[in-house]
């Protein structure tokens, strides 16, 4: 059996973060698979297509290489469970952790179908500046079911909004900063990044 880290994320580009944090998943699961989501509490500044591109070079200019890193967009949906039930087709009898940021453990209870998601996979909630942790959004996840974890490693305090917000190019890696130029993303009306 096979451990399968699922790591969907609104990649509104992806950053330096999400970059740390596939490489980080890379070494600790057998599969990362990843794709870009629509977040139905999040509004996007670029379209998922563009998404899911920027991720695929944000995947492929992880230094050194990792081959099981893998992006796949057929699972993405609004819906996670509806995600988990897609990789299950292909991944039938594996172990599956849905990665999270801490920034969402407070909205999981939330979620569509919620119990029968947590019955389905193991939760690993990667800790993020600005976002504490808090013991009663854990209990009530282990109250309904949830096996949670709390990764050893924090995510950079780098952050999408930031850059869609002040058009910081600084936690935006090269290889993505120069797909946002060529396809001119993230442009106000006066021309400037926002």
């Amino acid at each position: 059996m096979s451990k399968i880290a699922l790591f969907g994320t609104s990649a509104d580009p992806p950053t330096e973060g999400h970059q740390s944090i596939l490489t980080q998943l890379g070494q600790r699961f057998d599969r990362v698979l990843v794709w870009a989501a629509d977040n139905p509490f999040k509004s996007h500044g670029a379209s998922l297509e563009h998404r899911q591109a920027m991720l695929e070079v944000l995947i492929n200019s992880i230094y050194p290489p990792q081959t099981n890193i893998l992006l796949k967009p057929e699972l993405s949906s609004r819906r996670t469970i509806e995600t988990v039930h897609r990789a299950r087709k292909s991944w039938l009898n594996d172990d599956f952790t849905l990665v999270i940021g801490s920034d969402l453990v407070s909205q999981i209870p939330r979620w569509y179908k919620i119990n029968d998601l947590l019955g389905e996979v193991n939760l690993l909630v990667v800790p993020r500046p600005g976002y504490d942790i808090e013991d009663p959004d854990l209990a009530k996840l282990r109250e309904l079911g949830g096996k949670v974890a709390i990764a050893n490693w924090q995510g950079l305090p780098v952050s999408s909004t930031d850059f869609r917000q002040a058009g910081d190019p600084n936690p935006i890696p090269g290889a993505v900063a120069d797909y946002i130029a060529r396809q001119n993303l993230y442009q106000s009306s006066s021309g400037q990044q926002s």
